[in-house]
């Protein structure tokens, strides 16, 4: 008979912990540290440091020319202001902007006489004394005339009388003489007062002349202005009938043909420039540039203010154009040009991109890309165009360097080429 506590013999006691015979609670336990782990190898490959993706360019010798830009204007080389030359009513002015003239052909504009001018009330009564004065003086004239006749008939009477007296010897040569002079003077006297009589009558015609309006008449009275040279009319600045004045202007003449290049170039750039360099004209609305002569810098400088408010000492200097092509005859007056003047040029110098240079205090540097990563190196810098740089020493021709180093890049920094 079997023991009635043989078939719990080999079983477990309630408060003891069940054993999972397949090895799960293990894996379970191992879990939660896998994930940590995983996590871990994630933060350390996200904090690893990654290459910085950068531009290159290459240090190579070649020819380099330093230019000085500024906005420039072309302008008539010579231009002609016709201004009015008499006082009077000008007619309107036919022509316009850009109409073909002729010297001392083309007729400009016609000049003739104005009608008098109105008479306000007080200036009327004031003309109206004035006649009466002259009358008055006339009158006056024409008594002491009839006065200077009777003194003049008398004495011709006395000298005769004295001629007759002298014959029979009974009055001496020097009475006589004395006759005769007071003759002369009474005459001459007459003749006097005959002379203010007819400038009075001149005095009295033109007050007279204040107080009317006569037609003006403009028979031989006209003014023709023609044209001082051959060209074109450049502008009118007085196109309208009106009345105008000795030195009224009235319009331009020039030949656009004839242009020159003008540009304000700021003072220390101006005194590298000479007479004779080389110019380049851009943006005047062809593709090619333009080339050109400095022909002139002009001594003094002017004062002017820029768009920021900073007043700037400029100087102007003309350029001539060289070899004008047929597409650029269509510049005309006052046209807008980009002016890039060379102030120095060598054939063959070292050279970098202007981008690849940055200054740390008074010294320029780059980076070389070497092997991967970013070798920071001083250089010495020459001349430059805005683009190119020319280098004394540093650094190599073949030597490669980064264009525009973003902040992230130092001295052995680990870099790779942007792709194309």
């Amino acid at each position: 008979m079997a023991h009635p506590d043989s078939d719990n013999s080999n079983a477990s006691a309630p408060w003891e912990t069940k054993r999972d015979p397949s090895g799960k609670n293990v894996l379970k336990r191992l879990l939660p540290w896998l994930g940590g782990l995983f996590l871990v190898a994630l933060i350390a490959w996200g904090l690893w440091p990654k290459p910085v993706i950068v531009e290159t360019g290459v240090a190579a010798r070649g020819p380099l020319t330093v230019r000085v830009s500024e906005e420039g204007k072309t302008r008539v080389r010579n231009r002609y202001v016709v201004a009015a030359p008499v006082a009077g009513k000008m007619r309107r002015v036919p022509l316009k902007p850009g109409d073909e003239v002729k010297a001392g052909a083309t007729v400009l504009t016609v000049i003739e006489p104005v009608v008098s001018p109105l008479l306000d009330p007080r200036a009327r009564a004031q003309a109206e004394a004035v006649v009466s004065m002259h009358e008055a003086s006339r009158k006056r004239a024409v008594e002491s005339l009839e006065a200077s006749r009777a003194a003049s008939k008398m004495a011709e009477a006395e000298l005769e009388r004295v001629r007759s007296v002298t014959k029979a010897g009974t009055m001496s040569e020097s009475d006589r003489d004395r006759v005769e002079m007071e003759s002369s003077m009474r005459a001459a006297e007459v003749r006097a007062s005959e002379f203010s009589l007819q400038v009075i009558d001149y005095e009295l015609a033109q007050a007279r002349a204040a107080l009317e309006r006569p037609e003006a008449s403009t028979a031989g009275n006209l003014v023709e202005v023609k044209s001082p040279v051959s060209g074109r009319v450049l502008k009118v600045m007085q196109e309208s009938e009106m009345v105008v004045t000795p030195g009224t202007q009235i319009l331009e003449v020039g030949e656009p043909a004839d242009i020159e290049i003008e540009a304000e170039i700021l003072s220390r750039d101006a005194v590298t420039i000479h007479p004779g360099d080389s110019v380049e004209i851009e943006q005047w609305g062809g593709e090619a540039p333009l080339a050109g002569r400095v022909r002139r810098v002009e001594p003094a400088a002017f004062t002017k203010v820029s768009a920021l408010g900073v007043e700037e000492q400029r100087v102007i200097v003309l350029s001539d154009l060289v070899d004008i092509p047929d597409t650029a005859k269509a510049l005309g007056d006052r046209y807008r040009v980009e002016v890039r003047v060379a102030v120095w040029h060598a054939d063959d110098v070292l050279v970098v991109p202007a981008g690849s240079l940055f200054r740390e205090g008074n010294q320029w540097k780059t980076y070389l890309f070497s092997n991967g990563t970013a070798k920071l190196t001083p250089v010495e810098a020459g001349h430059s165009d805005g683009r190119f740089t020319e280098i004394l020493s540093g650094i190599s021709a073949g030597d490669e360097v980064l264009l525009h180093p973003p902040d992230t890049v130092k001295d052995g920094t680990v870099v790779v080429k942007r792709k194309e």
